[in-house]
């Protein structure tokens, strides 16, 4: 399929793997996109903690997205750094993977996810064994070109109710076409959950922007307790709220959940903290 192993694929190399233990590698982003959200970096390490689980158990079966116990929102990064990538693997069989992982640039980390849980399903219903399979021998020896991620299409967020300080409400609708389908999956397209947290973001920032005319910026810094519950088919339309659960002059917490015809699909809280200046 076009697109495959490059429309939502954030490994371009694999240096080092311990068989059901660690694994290492990188990722270069392009320096032709005009971002790379917070969300695709939580993405690649993702990725790599995956092909660490797929080769665990001999590419019968590939994890998916589930639980993240806590995600430190270390720093932003820019179009064309490369991202250091690791990954220690806690627990792997053909049920789950636990794991936990970084992300770092130049020697500074700009992620970091702890206590990550992703229920394993047969790979062949979601890709080509035998592709993948490829893949990670590809990854693991020269690696890949970089460079094939042309960025994100524009996501249908709509922003809808909002009380300034207290919540905020939007909706997204999930394309039914989209480039990174061909990446995820390509036998069965599923809306990826990091861009989930990505449109929750935004549906925060929205609340956040409104809270007060005087308020700092606030940046986000510790996402934990983020569940996904189901898979999100192409088309669907997503009902998003991001609330308010706390507030002092040094933090805010906002709790975000998503639902599909009213029932909860997935959820997280998020610390924020004042943006500061050197």
């Amino acid at each position: 399929m076009d697109g495959h192993f490059c429309a939502f694929s954030f490994v371009d190399r694999i240096t080092s793997l311990e068989r059901e233990s660690s694994i290492r590698g990188n990722y270069t982003i392009p320096a032709k996109v005009d971002a790379f959200p917070v969300s695709l970096v939580a993405e690649a390490v993702g990725q790599l903690a995956a092909w660490a689980a797929m080769a665990a158990v001999d590419f019968t079966h590939r994890p998916v997205a589930g639980i993240a116990g806590r995600i430190e929102l270390l720093s932003l990064v820019r179009p064309g750094q490369v991202l250091d990538l690791g990954a220690e693997l806690e627990s792997v069989d053909t049920d789950s993977v636990g794991y936990s992982g970084t992300a770092s640039v130049n020697g500074s980390a700009v992620i970091r996810l702890v206590d990550c849980v992703g229920p394993m399903v047969p790979l062949d219903e979601f890709d080509e064994p035998g592709a993948l399979r490829d893949r990670c021998s590809i990854l693991h020896a020269a690696g890949a070109a970089p460079g094939g991620f042309s960025g994100l299409p524009a996501l249908a967020l709509e922003p809808g109710e909002c009380e300034p300080g207290r919540f905020a409400r939007a909706t997204l609708q999930v394309p039914f076409t989209a480039p990174f389908f061909a990446d995820h999956f390509p036998r069965r397209p599923v809306f990826p959950g990091t861009l989930l947290m990505h449109a929750s973001m935004q549906t925060a920032a929205m609340l956040l922007k409104t809270s007060s005319n005087c308020a700092p910026t606030w940046l986000p810094r510790v996402i934990s307790d983020m569940k996904l519950r189901s898979f999100i088919s192409p088309g669907v339309t997503l009902k998003l709220e991001a609330r308010v659960t706390g507030s002092s002059e040094s933090s805010l917490s906002v709790a975000t959940e998503s639902r599909i015809n009213g029932r909860l699909i997935g959820g997280a809280d998020v610390e924020f903290t004042p943006e500061t200046h050197p």
